[in-house]
């Protein structure tokens, strides 16, 4: 996938991370700049990733810090939360949809048609994430009033 690409792709995500969060949570997202990222150890406290298959294979993940996901289900669902270990965990499994969704939606306006598996959501301190493909994984830090998050996609 030649680079031009590869920056489509990330422009797309960052859009797609900002509306969603701004019209699902209220939340104000400021991208910081995408790098290469090392190893598989999560940013965050709770990841959501999904499966993308179609002209390009490989996943998409977003990864809150536990302040950062609580605030985005808070304003989602009101104040009181009944499990918040469950409400997140719901959450971040449909930000991560939308969010996919969205992407995938630019992308074919661009010739690229990609389709996206179910989300799962990963939750714990240090946790892994396994991107199905060997390409280098870019990653893009966001910040939050509170808290951040990243998203790394890896597709080839």
């Amino acid at each position: 996938m030649g680079a031009g690409m590869d920056m489509e792709l990330a422009k797309a995500v960052v859009k797609a991370a900002q509306d969603v969060l701004s019209t699902m949570a209220g939340v104000r997202a400021e991208p910081g700049s995408p790098y290469v990222k090392k190893g598989h150890v999560a940013k965050g406290d709770v990841t959501g990733i999904i499966g993308i298959t179609g002209d390009k294979t490989g996943s998409l993940s977003i990864s809150f810090e536990k302040g950062c996901a609580v605030a985005i289900v808070k304003s989602m669902l009101g104040p009181d939360i009944d499990d918040i270990l469950r409400d997140v965990k719901d959450a971040v499994g449909e930000i991560t949809n939308m969010i996919s969704g969205q992407s995938r939606a630019t992308m074919d306006k661009q010739g690229l048609n990609l389709q996206s598996a179910t989300p799962s959501v990963v939750m714990g301190d240090n946790h892994t994430i396994q991107h199905v493909t060997s390409a280098p994984i870019m990653a893009i830090p966001f910040t939050t009033p509170d808290g951040a998050f990243t998203i790394e996609f890896c597709v080839e």
